[in-house]
Protein backbone atom coordinates (compact mmCIF):
# COMPACT_ATOMS: atom_id res chain seq x y z
CA UNK A 1 0.00 0.00 0.00
CA UNK A 2 1.16 3.79 -0.40
CA UNK A 3 3.95 4.73 1.87
CA UNK A 4 2.97 7.30 4.66
CA UNK A 5 5.21 9.95 2.27
CA UNK A 6 3.79 9.41 -1.29
CA UNK A 7 1.24 12.27 -2.08
CA UNK A 8 -2.10 10.88 -3.83
CA UNK A 9 -1.99 10.33 -7.67
CA UNK A 10 -3.11 13.67 -9.65
CA UNK A 11 -4.09 15.19 -5.92
CA UNK A 12 -5.97 18.08 -7.64
CA UNK A 13 -8.57 15.45 -9.14
CA UNK A 14 -8.22 12.73 -6.93
CA UNK A 15 -11.80 11.61 -5.26
CA UNK A 16 -13.08 14.29 -6.88
CA UNK A 17 -15.76 12.50 -9.06
CA UNK A 18 -18.71 11.17 -6.86
CA UNK A 19 -20.20 7.33 -7.40
CA UNK A 20 -23.77 6.53 -6.33
CA UNK A 21 -23.21 4.18 -4.08
CA UNK A 22 -26.68 2.92 -3.73
CA UNK A 23 -27.70 3.64 -7.67
CA UNK A 24 -28.28 0.78 -10.51
CA UNK A 25 -25.34 -1.19 -12.62
CA UNK A 26 -26.09 1.72 -15.35
CA UNK A 27 -25.97 4.68 -13.30
CA UNK A 28 -22.70 3.58 -11.77
CA UNK A 29 -21.05 2.53 -15.15
CA UNK A 30 -22.25 5.75 -16.46
CA UNK A 31 -20.25 7.17 -12.90
CA UNK A 32 -16.84 5.14 -13.62
CA UNK A 33 -16.90 5.88 -17.08
CA UNK A 34 -14.48 8.10 -18.91
CA UNK A 35 -10.65 6.72 -17.87
CA UNK A 36 -10.80 4.15 -20.74
CA UNK A 37 -11.65 6.78 -23.25
CA UNK A 38 -8.61 8.99 -21.84
CA UNK A 39 -6.58 5.87 -22.35
CA UNK A 40 -8.23 4.52 -25.64
CA UNK A 41 -6.90 7.99 -27.71
CA UNK A 42 -3.14 6.42 -27.14
CA UNK A 43 -4.08 3.44 -29.57
CA UNK A 44 -5.31 5.75 -32.55
CA UNK A 45 -2.95 8.48 -32.18
CA UNK A 46 -1.11 9.43 -34.99
CA UNK A 47 2.36 6.97 -34.59
CA UNK A 48 -0.15 4.26 -35.21
CA UNK A 49 -1.57 5.42 -38.75
CA UNK A 50 1.33 4.51 -40.98
CA UNK A 51 1.29 1.03 -40.17
CA UNK A 52 -2.31 0.68 -40.49
CA UNK A 53 -1.92 2.64 -43.94
CA UNK A 54 0.88 0.34 -45.04
CA UNK A 55 -1.08 -2.47 -44.00
CA UNK A 56 -4.15 -1.69 -45.82
CA UNK A 57 -2.57 -0.71 -48.92
CA UNK A 58 -0.17 -3.67 -49.28
CA UNK A 59 -2.12 -6.60 -48.70
CA UNK A 60 -6.06 -5.03 -48.32
CA UNK A 61 -7.73 -6.56 -45.54
CA UNK A 62 -5.89 -9.30 -44.53
CA UNK A 63 -3.98 -7.98 -41.82
CA UNK A 64 -6.99 -6.78 -39.77
CA UNK A 65 -6.61 -10.04 -37.49
CA UNK A 66 -3.57 -8.51 -36.18
CA UNK A 67 -5.32 -5.31 -35.03
CA UNK A 68 -7.89 -7.35 -33.32
CA UNK A 69 -5.03 -9.31 -31.48
CA UNK A 70 -3.15 -6.33 -30.67
CA UNK A 71 -6.39 -4.24 -29.36
CA UNK A 72 -7.32 -7.92 -27.06
CA UNK A 73 -3.51 -7.48 -25.82
CA UNK A 74 -4.17 -3.81 -24.56
CA UNK A 75 -7.73 -4.65 -22.74
CA UNK A 76 -5.68 -6.80 -20.60
CA UNK A 77 -2.80 -4.52 -19.52
CA UNK A 78 -4.96 -1.26 -19.19
CA UNK A 79 -7.58 -3.70 -16.75
CA UNK A 80 -4.67 -4.58 -14.87
CA UNK A 81 -3.30 -1.09 -14.72
CA UNK A 82 -6.51 -0.16 -13.30
CA UNK A 83 -6.71 -2.90 -10.81
CA UNK A 84 -3.23 -1.27 -9.35
CA UNK A 85 -4.64 1.69 -9.30
CA UNK A 86 -8.03 0.62 -7.39
CA UNK A 87 -6.40 -1.85 -5.22
CA UNK A 88 -3.13 -0.18 -4.01
CA UNK A 89 -4.17 3.66 -4.37
CA UNK A 90 -0.92 3.58 -5.58
CA UNK A 91 -0.45 4.85 -9.79
CA UNK A 92 2.17 3.09 -11.73
CA UNK A 93 5.14 4.82 -10.89
CA UNK A 94 3.87 5.33 -6.97
CA UNK A 95 4.41 1.83 -7.00
CA UNK A 96 7.77 1.66 -8.95
CA UNK A 97 9.28 4.34 -6.65
CA UNK A 98 8.00 2.50 -3.55
CA UNK A 99 8.92 -1.22 -3.96
CA UNK A 100 11.94 -0.88 -6.39
CA UNK A 101 15.08 0.98 -5.28
CA UNK A 102 16.11 4.22 -5.58
CA UNK A 103 18.61 3.95 -8.72
CA UNK A 104 15.82 1.60 -10.27
CA UNK A 105 13.31 4.36 -9.78
CA UNK A 106 15.19 7.13 -11.21
CA UNK A 107 16.13 4.95 -14.30
CA UNK A 108 12.48 3.96 -14.94
CA UNK A 109 11.28 7.47 -14.72
CA UNK A 110 14.02 8.59 -16.89
CA UNK A 111 13.01 5.80 -19.57
CA UNK A 112 9.67 6.85 -18.86
CA UNK A 113 10.39 10.80 -19.73
CA UNK A 114 12.01 9.84 -23.34
CA UNK A 115 8.75 7.57 -23.77
CA UNK A 116 6.31 10.49 -23.13
CA UNK A 117 8.39 12.99 -24.88
CA UNK A 118 8.76 10.00 -28.04
CA UNK A 119 4.63 9.99 -28.07
CA UNK A 120 4.12 13.48 -28.09
CA UNK A 121 6.52 13.50 -30.70
CA UNK A 122 3.95 11.09 -32.74
CA UNK A 123 0.82 13.15 -31.74
CA UNK A 124 2.83 16.92 -32.18
CA UNK A 125 3.67 15.91 -35.56
CA UNK A 126 0.33 14.40 -36.33
CA UNK A 127 -1.10 17.31 -35.13
CA UNK A 128 1.13 19.70 -37.39
CA UNK A 129 0.61 17.80 -40.31
CA UNK A 130 -3.15 17.40 -40.30
CA UNK A 131 -2.72 21.96 -40.23
CA UNK A 132 -0.44 21.60 -42.72
CA UNK A 133 -2.40 19.71 -44.75
CA UNK A 134 -5.90 21.54 -43.85
CA UNK A 135 -4.46 24.92 -43.88
CA UNK A 136 -1.19 25.05 -45.34
CA UNK A 137 0.33 26.04 -42.14
CA UNK A 138 3.88 25.61 -41.96
CA UNK A 139 4.79 22.37 -39.68
CA UNK A 140 6.59 24.52 -37.55
CA UNK A 141 4.30 26.58 -36.98
CA UNK A 142 1.90 23.73 -36.24
CA UNK A 143 4.43 22.45 -33.69
CA UNK A 144 3.84 25.26 -31.49
CA UNK A 145 0.05 26.09 -31.81
CA UNK A 146 -0.63 22.53 -30.46
CA UNK A 147 1.17 23.07 -27.12
CA UNK A 148 -1.30 25.53 -26.42
CA UNK A 149 -3.40 22.82 -25.38
CA UNK A 150 -1.53 22.91 -21.61
CA UNK A 151 -3.45 25.81 -21.16
CA UNK A 152 -6.80 24.58 -21.95
CA UNK A 153 -5.84 21.22 -19.84
CA UNK A 154 -5.06 23.85 -16.92
CA UNK A 155 -8.49 25.58 -17.97
CA UNK A 156 -10.60 22.57 -17.91
CA UNK A 157 -8.64 20.50 -14.60
CA UNK A 158 -9.22 23.76 -12.72
CA UNK A 159 -13.20 23.39 -13.19
CA UNK A 160 -14.18 19.49 -13.35
CA UNK A 161 -12.03 16.72 -14.42
CA UNK A 162 -15.26 15.39 -15.60
CA UNK A 163 -15.34 18.19 -18.71
CA UNK A 164 -12.36 16.88 -19.94
CA UNK A 165 -12.90 13.23 -20.29
CA UNK A 166 -16.00 15.10 -22.19
CA UNK A 167 -13.61 16.86 -24.18
CA UNK A 168 -11.83 13.72 -25.19
CA UNK A 169 -14.99 11.60 -25.42
CA UNK A 170 -15.68 14.31 -28.46
CA UNK A 171 -13.38 14.65 -30.33
CA UNK A 172 -13.27 10.63 -30.29
CA UNK A 173 -16.59 10.83 -31.49
CA UNK A 174 -15.67 13.10 -34.17
CA UNK A 175 -12.81 10.48 -35.63
CA UNK A 176 -15.07 7.51 -35.72
CA UNK A 177 -17.52 10.06 -37.37
CA UNK A 178 -14.82 10.73 -39.81
CA UNK A 179 -14.21 7.48 -40.47
CA UNK A 180 -17.36 6.22 -40.99
CA UNK A 181 -18.21 8.27 -43.72
CA UNK A 182 -14.67 7.36 -44.89
CA UNK A 183 -15.19 4.07 -45.09
CA UNK A 184 -18.59 4.89 -47.04
CA UNK A 185 -16.88 6.39 -49.80
CA UNK A 186 -14.68 4.09 -50.38
CA UNK A 187 -17.29 1.45 -50.82
CA UNK A 188 -15.22 -1.57 -49.32
CA UNK A 189 -15.62 -5.18 -49.59
CA UNK A 190 -17.33 -6.04 -46.57
CA UNK A 191 -17.33 -9.81 -46.41
CA UNK A 192 -13.26 -9.87 -47.29
CA UNK A 193 -12.95 -7.27 -44.52
CA UNK A 194 -15.31 -9.82 -42.41
CA UNK A 195 -12.69 -12.32 -43.63
CA UNK A 196 -9.66 -10.15 -42.74
CA UNK A 197 -10.26 -10.79 -38.67
CA UNK A 198 -9.57 -14.39 -39.13
CA UNK A 199 -6.34 -15.06 -38.62
CA UNK A 200 -4.28 -16.74 -41.52
CA UNK A 201 -0.66 -18.65 -41.38
CA UNK A 202 -0.08 -16.12 -44.63
CA UNK A 203 0.68 -13.61 -41.71
CA UNK A 204 3.84 -16.08 -40.99
CA UNK A 205 4.70 -17.16 -44.51
CA UNK A 206 5.12 -13.85 -45.99
CA UNK A 207 8.07 -11.67 -44.95
CA UNK A 208 6.63 -8.01 -45.72
CA UNK A 209 3.32 -8.97 -44.25
CA UNK A 210 4.45 -10.26 -40.93
CA UNK A 211 7.15 -7.28 -41.00
CA UNK A 212 3.92 -4.94 -41.11
CA UNK A 213 2.08 -7.30 -38.68
CA UNK A 214 4.68 -7.25 -35.96
CA UNK A 215 4.67 -3.39 -36.67
CA UNK A 216 0.62 -3.08 -35.95
CA UNK A 217 1.67 -5.41 -32.77
CA UNK A 218 4.55 -3.59 -31.60
CA UNK A 219 3.00 -0.53 -31.27
CA UNK A 220 -0.11 -1.92 -29.26
CA UNK A 221 0.48 -0.84 -25.59
CA UNK A 222 2.20 2.98 -25.14
CA UNK A 223 4.40 2.88 -21.99
CA UNK A 224 2.65 6.02 -20.87
CA UNK A 225 -0.96 4.81 -20.86
CA UNK A 226 -0.23 2.77 -18.33
CA UNK A 227 0.95 5.21 -16.00
CA UNK A 228 -1.78 8.00 -17.01
CA UNK A 229 -4.85 4.63 -16.08
CA UNK A 230 -3.19 3.58 -12.97
CA UNK A 231 -3.86 7.06 -11.67
CA UNK A 232 -6.60 8.23 -13.82
CA UNK A 233 -8.93 5.35 -12.53
CA UNK A 234 -8.55 6.96 -8.84
CA UNK A 235 -10.40 10.52 -9.63
CA UNK A 236 -13.32 8.19 -8.86
CA UNK A 237 -15.07 8.38 -5.45
CA UNK A 238 -15.43 4.53 -4.89
CA UNK A 239 -14.80 3.99 -0.84
CA UNK A 240 -12.55 1.92 0.80
CA UNK A 241 -14.15 -1.07 1.50
CA UNK A 242 -13.19 -4.42 -0.01
CA UNK A 243 -16.88 -4.68 -1.95
CA UNK A 244 -16.17 -0.82 -2.62
CA UNK A 245 -12.75 -1.15 -4.40
CA UNK A 246 -13.98 -4.96 -6.20
CA UNK A 247 -16.83 -3.30 -7.82
CA UNK A 248 -14.75 -0.49 -8.79
CA UNK A 249 -12.34 -2.76 -10.75
CA UNK A 250 -15.42 -4.39 -12.43
CA UNK A 251 -16.38 -1.31 -13.86
CA UNK A 252 -13.12 0.63 -14.30
CA UNK A 253 -12.54 -2.56 -16.45
CA UNK A 254 -15.74 -2.25 -18.93
CA UNK A 255 -15.26 1.23 -19.37
CA UNK A 256 -12.00 0.49 -20.57
CA UNK A 257 -12.90 -2.39 -22.54
CA UNK A 258 -15.75 -0.76 -24.22
CA UNK A 259 -13.44 2.45 -24.97
CA UNK A 260 -10.42 0.65 -26.29
CA UNK A 261 -13.44 -1.17 -28.75
CA UNK A 262 -13.47 2.58 -30.17
CA UNK A 263 -9.92 2.17 -31.15
CA UNK A 264 -10.43 -0.86 -32.27
CA UNK A 265 -13.11 0.54 -34.80
CA UNK A 266 -10.72 3.01 -35.92
CA UNK A 267 -7.71 1.57 -36.34
CA UNK A 268 -9.77 -0.85 -38.31
CA UNK A 269 -11.34 1.43 -40.07
CA UNK A 270 -7.94 3.27 -41.41
CA UNK A 271 -6.55 0.09 -42.94
CA UNK A 272 -10.18 -0.94 -44.34
CA UNK A 273 -10.06 2.70 -45.79
CA UNK A 274 -6.58 1.84 -47.18
CA UNK A 275 -7.18 -1.29 -48.32
CA UNK A 276 -10.13 -0.29 -50.16
CA UNK A 277 -9.24 3.00 -52.04
CA UNK A 278 -5.05 1.80 -52.24
CA UNK A 279 -5.00 -1.78 -52.91
CA UNK A 280 -5.25 -3.16 -56.18
CA UNK A 281 -5.30 0.15 -57.67
CA UNK A 282 -1.47 0.75 -58.15
CA UNK A 283 -0.72 2.31 -55.11
CA UNK A 284 0.21 -0.06 -52.97
CA UNK A 285 3.07 1.36 -51.75
CA UNK A 286 1.12 4.36 -50.16
CA UNK A 287 2.16 4.64 -46.23
CA UNK A 288 3.23 8.40 -45.81
CA UNK A 289 0.30 10.38 -44.14
CA UNK A 290 0.43 13.19 -46.91
CA UNK A 291 0.67 10.72 -49.73
CA UNK A 292 -2.69 9.00 -48.64
CA UNK A 293 -4.29 12.50 -47.80
CA UNK A 294 -3.72 13.59 -51.70
CA UNK A 295 -4.91 10.36 -52.66
CA UNK A 296 -8.08 9.67 -51.25
CA UNK A 297 -9.89 12.72 -53.19
CA UNK A 298 -9.36 11.96 -56.50
CA UNK A 299 -9.60 8.09 -55.68
CA UNK A 300 -13.03 8.26 -54.11
CA UNK A 301 -14.14 11.19 -56.36
CA UNK A 302 -14.46 13.78 -53.68
CA UNK A 303 -12.21 16.11 -51.85
CA UNK A 304 -14.73 15.52 -48.93
CA UNK A 305 -12.42 12.41 -48.07
CA UNK A 306 -9.19 14.43 -47.78
CA UNK A 307 -10.97 16.66 -45.75
CA UNK A 308 -12.47 14.23 -43.27
CA UNK A 309 -8.96 12.33 -43.20
CA UNK A 310 -7.13 15.64 -41.90
CA UNK A 311 -9.89 16.49 -39.67
CA UNK A 312 -9.67 12.93 -37.80
CA UNK A 313 -5.69 13.18 -38.01
CA UNK A 314 -6.03 16.57 -35.92
CA UNK A 315 -8.47 15.21 -33.56
CA UNK A 316 -6.15 12.66 -32.90
CA UNK A 317 -3.22 14.31 -32.66
CA UNK A 318 -4.80 17.01 -30.22
CA UNK A 319 -6.57 14.60 -27.96
CA UNK A 320 -2.91 12.60 -27.30
CA UNK A 321 -1.24 15.93 -26.27
CA UNK A 322 -3.80 16.40 -23.69
CA UNK A 323 -3.92 12.96 -22.72
CA UNK A 324 -0.19 12.76 -23.07
CA UNK A 325 0.78 16.10 -21.03
CA UNK A 326 -1.62 14.42 -18.04
CA UNK A 327 0.69 11.13 -18.09
CA UNK A 328 3.49 13.33 -17.80
CA UNK A 329 2.40 15.11 -15.02
CA UNK A 330 1.30 11.66 -12.85
CA UNK A 331 5.15 9.90 -14.33
CA UNK A 332 6.96 13.08 -12.81
CA UNK A 333 4.90 13.40 -9.35
CA UNK A 334 5.19 9.48 -9.15
CA UNK A 335 8.56 8.91 -9.25
CA UNK A 336 9.79 11.49 -7.65
CA UNK A 337 7.24 12.46 -4.94
CA UNK A 338 7.69 15.96 -5.65
CA UNK A 339 4.95 19.10 -4.74
CA UNK A 340 4.61 21.72 -7.52
CA UNK A 341 2.49 24.00 -8.58
CA UNK A 342 -0.33 22.34 -10.92
CA UNK A 343 0.56 24.85 -13.62
CA UNK A 344 4.57 24.42 -13.46
CA UNK A 345 4.27 20.46 -13.36
CA UNK A 346 2.25 20.82 -16.68
CA UNK A 347 4.56 23.62 -18.20
CA UNK A 348 7.80 21.08 -17.62
CA UNK A 349 6.38 18.15 -19.04
CA UNK A 350 4.94 20.08 -21.79
CA UNK A 351 8.29 21.61 -22.29
CA UNK A 352 9.93 17.81 -21.87
CA UNK A 353 7.54 16.69 -24.94
CA UNK A 354 7.65 20.00 -27.58
CA UNK A 355 11.20 21.01 -27.65
CA UNK A 356 12.29 17.90 -29.12
CA UNK A 357 9.09 18.04 -31.78
CA UNK A 358 10.01 21.30 -32.89
CA UNK A 359 14.08 20.82 -32.97
CA UNK A 360 13.20 17.88 -35.15
CA UNK A 361 10.77 19.80 -37.40
CA UNK A 362 13.07 22.67 -37.69
CA UNK A 363 16.29 20.20 -39.03
CA UNK A 364 14.14 17.52 -41.01
CA UNK A 365 11.44 20.19 -42.53
CA UNK A 366 8.19 18.51 -43.82
CA UNK A 367 9.69 16.04 -45.50
CA UNK A 368 10.86 14.27 -42.91
CA UNK A 369 7.30 13.84 -40.89
CA UNK A 370 7.30 10.65 -41.80
CA UNK A 371 10.59 9.12 -40.36
CA UNK A 372 10.26 11.03 -37.47
CA UNK A 373 6.79 8.89 -37.07
CA UNK A 374 8.86 5.81 -37.23
CA UNK A 375 11.19 7.35 -34.93
CA UNK A 376 9.01 7.78 -31.80
CA UNK A 377 7.85 4.40 -32.29
CA UNK A 378 11.04 2.70 -32.07
CA UNK A 379 11.86 4.63 -29.29
CA UNK A 380 8.72 3.60 -27.63
CA UNK A 381 9.55 0.20 -28.02
CA UNK A 382 12.46 0.39 -26.57
CA UNK A 383 10.99 1.65 -23.07
CA UNK A 384 7.86 -0.43 -23.16
CA UNK A 385 9.60 -3.59 -21.22
CA UNK A 386 10.38 -1.21 -18.69
CA UNK A 387 6.67 -0.41 -17.95
CA UNK A 388 4.52 -3.33 -18.74
CA UNK A 389 6.99 -6.25 -16.71
CA UNK A 390 6.39 -4.07 -13.60
CA UNK A 391 3.08 -3.67 -14.10
CA UNK A 392 2.34 -7.33 -14.47
CA UNK A 393 4.43 -8.39 -11.74
CA UNK A 394 2.92 -5.88 -9.11
CA UNK A 395 -0.68 -6.95 -10.54
CA UNK A 396 0.39 -10.77 -9.75
CA UNK A 397 2.21 -10.64 -6.50
CA UNK A 398 -0.89 -11.40 -4.17
CA UNK A 399 1.60 -10.23 -1.17
CA UNK A 400 0.90 -6.60 -2.91
CA UNK A 401 -2.29 -6.72 -4.14
CA UNK A 402 -3.93 -8.79 -1.34
CA UNK A 403 -7.37 -9.83 -2.42
CA UNK A 404 -7.43 -7.90 -4.90
CA UNK A 405 -4.77 -9.93 -7.29
CA UNK A 406 -5.10 -10.61 -10.65
CA UNK A 407 -7.39 -13.67 -10.87
CA UNK A 408 -5.55 -16.73 -12.38
CA UNK A 409 -6.88 -16.43 -16.06
CA UNK A 410 -5.16 -13.02 -16.27
CA UNK A 411 -1.70 -13.93 -14.21
CA UNK A 412 -2.21 -16.79 -16.90
CA UNK A 413 -2.14 -14.45 -19.78
CA UNK A 414 -0.38 -11.05 -18.66
CA UNK A 415 3.57 -12.85 -18.41
CA UNK A 416 3.15 -14.46 -21.63
CA UNK A 417 1.63 -10.99 -23.78
CA UNK A 418 4.45 -9.00 -21.83
CA UNK A 419 6.78 -11.73 -22.96
CA UNK A 420 5.28 -11.56 -26.71
CA UNK A 421 5.16 -7.41 -26.88
CA UNK A 422 8.67 -7.40 -25.87
CA UNK A 423 10.02 -9.89 -28.37
CA UNK A 424 8.18 -8.43 -31.15
CA UNK A 425 8.99 -4.81 -29.84
CA UNK A 426 12.87 -5.85 -30.46
CA UNK A 427 12.48 -7.97 -33.73
CA UNK A 428 10.73 -5.03 -34.78
CA UNK A 429 13.90 -2.57 -33.81
CA UNK A 430 16.26 -4.72 -35.23
CA UNK A 431 14.39 -4.89 -38.29
CA UNK A 432 14.25 -0.79 -38.50
CA UNK A 433 18.06 -0.80 -37.39
CA UNK A 434 19.14 -2.76 -40.39
CA UNK A 435 17.16 -0.66 -42.62
CA UNK A 436 18.69 1.97 -41.66
CA UNK A 437 21.81 0.42 -41.98
CA UNK A 438 21.84 -0.10 -45.50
Amino acid sequence: MATTDQQKSLPEAHGTIPVPLTAGFWRKLFAFAGPGYLVAVGYMDPGNWATDLAGGAQFGYQLLSVVMISNLMAILLQSLAARLGIATGLDLAQACRAYYSKPAAIGLWILAEIAIAACDLAEVIGAAIALHLLFGLPMAWGVVLTSFDVLFLLVVQQHRFRVLEGVVVTLILGMAGAFAIEIWLSKPDFSAALQGFVPTLEILRNPSMLYIAIGILGATVMPHNLYLHSSIVQTRQYGDTQEARTEAIRFATIDSTFALSTALFINAAILVVAAATFHGTGHESVADIGDAYKLLAPLLGTSMASTLFALALLFSGQNSTLTGTLAGQIVMEGFLNIRLRPWLRRLITRLIAIVPALIAVLIYGDRGSGALLILSQVILSLQLPFAVFPLVAFTTNRTLMGPYVAPRWMRTLAWPVAIVIAVLNAWLLVQVAGDWMK
